[in-house]
């Protein structure tokens, strides 16, 4: 069974939405299928989020992501490059909780989607030793940038409540890190790579992820590669909480990392 097929679900069909909650509650992820055009999207995503206008979105906050040749910082994804794994908004003080991304038109060659397990890297982050966790859940961890504005320091690593973690990150040219966290990037980098899931989705087919567990990006490509994005938040009934869980030790030393450095 590929990537796609594993993650399956009829997210379309209303007798299936609980059953598509509860899998994006245990698993964070979900692929699905059957999208002929935009205007269908918002309708989809209302089903599960409260949706999130953004600078990009256009009418129902769809975005329209393709090769516009624009080479600004922040506008990455607006170009035929790799996009490396992150979690969007990351310099929103509150990341949108859902994520959902369809394919209108793949690309000639390459752009698949990556996507990353946050709950996995974090368990690989860990068993290299606790100096990357804690440097990554510093207060002071990352500064991510909103085009021209200065950002602000965050943790990269935070908690989401009891025995719950969340992730914001970006390692792009809107990025920087205090020199802790950066002497743990190579750690996280290849936690990511040792989880790193190829999803190519064909026309028609899309992921919904949970922004504060999945990291996701793509290979590079060629061609007039054509994607939409709706970014929102989780409704009340979905259940669909921040983050994923981690080991006791491991939410201890995050919370923990977060307060020191939060009163510092």
């Amino acid at each position: 069974m590929d990537t796609f097929q594993a993650h399956y679900a009829d997210i379309r069909d209303p007798g299936q939405v609980q059953a598509v909650a509860a899998r994006l509650r245990a698993d964070g992820l979900v692929t699905f299928d059957g999208i002929s055009s935009r205007y269908e999207l918002p309708a989809l995503a209302e089903a599960f989020m409260a949706i999130r206008l953004h600078r990009d979105s256009g009418p129902g906050g769809v975005t329209v992501i393709t090769d516009t040749g624009s080479r600004s910082p922040g506008y990455a994804a607006f170009t035929d490059r790799e996009l490396t794994p992150h979690t969007d908004g990351a310099a929103d003080a509150d990341p949108p909780g859902l994520l959902l991304l369809a394919c209108l038109q793949p690309g000639r060659i390459g752009g698949s989607t990556i996507a990353a397990d946050g709950a996995k890297v974090t368990a690989a982050l860990a068993a290299c030793g606790p100096a990357a966790v804690t440097a990554l859940s510093a207060a002071d961890a990352a500064l991510f940038a909103r085009g021209s504005s200065e950002g602000t320091w965050r943790p990269v690593l935070a908690p989401a409540g009891p025995g719950q973690c969340r992730i914001r990150f970006r390692s792009d040219d809107l990025a920087s890190f205090s020199a802790a966290a950066r002497a743990a990037l190579p750690v996280l980098d290849a936690s990511i790579s040792q989880h790193l899931e190829t999803i190519t989705l064909q026309a028609g087919q899309g992921v919904m992820l949970s922004n504060t567990r999945w990291l996701h990006g793509r290979t590079r490509y060629t061609g007039d590669r054509l994607m939409l994005r709706v970014q929102g938040d989780p409704l009340p009934w979905t259940g669909i909480q921040p983050g994923f869980p981690v080991p006791a030790l491991v939410w201890q030393n995050c919370s923990g990392t977060v307060a020191v450095a939060g009163a510092a």
